[in-house]
């Protein structure tokens, strides 16, 4: 498989990338239009100097608005939208994220596989976008940098870099999370993950990538599944679960809005349903943010339940 950069306006309804950085750690732009499968990248700038090296690529649908609303009314992470490339799959959603961003790009995918809408889940062209994904995300480790990835079916709503094990090589969330449980004994979700720039990182990528030829027809999260204790015992690789309270789910969240750093729409079938939760979730927050501090300290907080996700994917309490 190969891909491809190139230098175009707007952002992908199917899945978008944001290159971002936190606190004062630099935005990469990707302008070249070489292929990533012959192994060149022609240029790479920074849109101001800084000696930083993490990223924070977001990707799965098109929502450069809603996340461009997490980070306006979050705790602390607004400054993160002006450190945020937005690297797309086709023209049509250049337009689209470019009347809300100023930084957007194509990553062209070099396949028969037609980006030109959304994808089903599990469908053959879903499936080329998901294992794209890891070949773009291997090059960043390539080229040195630290990422954050996440699902864009995610409301934001505080810094994650606090919360995430910096020894880590890969950090993950999780469906649920037990103190008790050994690490590889979470049930390790990749709709957010934080992977360090070594070469255990980069090994680890490929690795997995190499592993598709094994399940035929399974995306990225469910090969990672079943090879993560294979990446530790022949890799060395660290891989850390990241708590619930602090990286909630539909799945298990916790109604503790004074840690939570984001709340993904997992656990749910069909777009409509996570933008109907999501939009309660935000909802929930910004009622909440606007309440006194002593209005606060009462507690007594809930978000509003996720009917729809939970109903679509007949969601049981683990």
């Amino acid at each position: 498989m190969g891909l491809g950069f190139r230098s175009k306006e707007g952002c992908s309804h199917a899945a978008s990338f944001l290159l971002g950085a936190a606190l004062s750690t630099a935005l990469l732009f990707f302008l070249a239009s070489d292929r990533l499968g012959e192994g060149r990248l022609s240029s790479i700038s920074r849109s101001w100097g800084s000696t930083g090296r993490t990223q924070l690529p977001i990707a799965h649908g098109a929502a450069p608005t809603r996340d461009q609303e997490s980070f306006k009314n979050g705790e602390g992470i607004a400054h993160l939208r002006n450190h945020v490339l937005v690297v797309a799959l086709y023209a049509l959603g250049f337009d689209r994220c470019k009347a809300v961003h100023p930084y957007c790009y194509l990553l062209q995918v070099t396949t028969n596989a037609n980006m030109s809408s959304a994808k089903g889940f599990m469908s053959r062209d879903y499936l080329e976008l998901v294992w794209t994904k890891l070949t773009f995300q291997q090059r960043v480790l390539e080229l040195g940098y630290n990422f954050l990835f996440t699902d864009a079916d995610m409301v934001w709503f505080r810094n994650p870099f606090r919360r995430i094990a910096m020894y880590a090589d890969m950090s993950c969330s999780s469906d649920h999370f037990k103190p008790s449980r050994a690490p590889l004994d979470q049930p390790l979700n990749t709709g957010l993950y934080y992977m360090k720039s070594t070469n255990r990182s980069v090994e680890m990528v490929k690795y997995w990538r190499a592993a598709r030829e094994r399940f035929p027809g399974r995306h990225d999260q469910w090969v990672f599944v079943m090879i993560k204790r294979e990446l530790v015992s022949k890799l060395q690789v660290k891989v850390e679960p990241l708590e619930t309270v602090y990286f909630g789910g539909f799945s298990e969240y916790h109604d503790d809005p004074e840690k939570v750093c984001t709340i993904h729409a997992d656990c749910c079938v069909g777009l409509e349903n996570k933008v109907h939760d999501l939009r309660y979730i935000a909802a929930d927050w910004k009622n909440y943010t606007r309440l006194a501090p002593e209005e606060r300290k009462k507690g007594g907080f809930k978000w509003t339940y996720p009917a729809r996700c939970r109903k679509s994917s007949k969601w049981r309490k683990p």
